[in-house]
């Protein structure tokens, strides 16, 4: 995230809605861009954003469509916003990686509150991780054919990178650096996001069912992602190791 106030896109076709979120946004002392389709969302994201608010239901184009072209170049969180009520449009919303959902109608409050929420995790992205490498040090964390290297935040499998989104990453080093220990889901909202969640915040789980298709062949019979029923979840590889370079 950019030293000067976040830059917030809001990207929907209705107009009125653009000028009520700019007008709380920029109370808010945020910076913020409006777009109505992909060409405008082009445009804005090449002078800096650094988070996105998508409407799904777009008159010219479906906000899927959108969310799909910006992660294929853009690596930033996503709000995403509609009246629909269709599950279908959310799941693979979140399945591309959004951050967050809010249906409409929604409260400004809660918006501006979500908003905080993910800006804040994203910029605790670009930080070192809190934890054991000395200053100046690149960690990589290896466990079975995986590799997740801290400094580059990139994972791969048997030396081939593979594409992750910054919310499943933090949440894979937190398992990583947690192996073979029980982590309830409050446990895991509160280590990520502090305390600022709600109960209905259901954008873990979706991370982890995200991450389970991406380190797990078999999602049905979780290998290192393991579910403790009424419990929380436990990472269970068979090796891990730590490995730190210093600069």
């Amino acid at each position: 995230m950019s030293e000067a106030a976040p830059h917030i896109l809001v990207v929907d076709d209705d107009a009125q809605v653009r000028r009520m979120l700019r007008r709380c946004f920029e109370e808010e002392n945020y910076r913020v861009s409006e777009a109505e389709d992909q060409a405008g969302v082009d445009a804005a994201l090449e002078t800096g954003i650094d988070l996105i608010t998508l409407d799904l239901n777009l008159g010219g184009i479906d906000g899927l469509s959108i969310a799909r072209a910006v992660r294929q170049r853009w690596d930033l969180p996503i709000i995403m916003i509609t009246g629909k009520g269709d599950m279908i449009d959310r799941i693979v919303g979140l399945e591309l990686g959004a951050d967050d959902y809010i249906a409409k109608p929604f409260h400004l409050r809660e918006v501006l509150a979500r908003v905080r929420s993910v800006l804040r995790r994203s910029g605790a992205r670009t930080a070192p991780i809190p934890a054991e490498p000395t200053a100046g040090a690149a960690e990589t964390i290896r466990f079975d054919e995986f590799a997740l290297d801290l400094s580059r935040r990139a994972l791969q499998r048997n030396g081939e990178e593979l594409r992750i989104t910054t919310g499943e990453f933090d949440l894979l080093v937190l398992f990583a650096k947690n192996p073979h220990r029980v982590l309830s889901r409050d446990q895991i909202m509160d280590l990520l996001k502090g305390h600022d969640w709600s109960p209905n915040d259901r954008s873990i789980d979706n991370q982890i069912a995200r991450l389970r298709k991406l380190i797990d062949s078999d999602g049905d019979q979780p290998r290192l992602l393991k579910t403790v029923r009424g419990v929380g979840y436990t990472f269970t590889p068979q090796s891990l190791s730590k490995s730190s370079v210093t600069a």
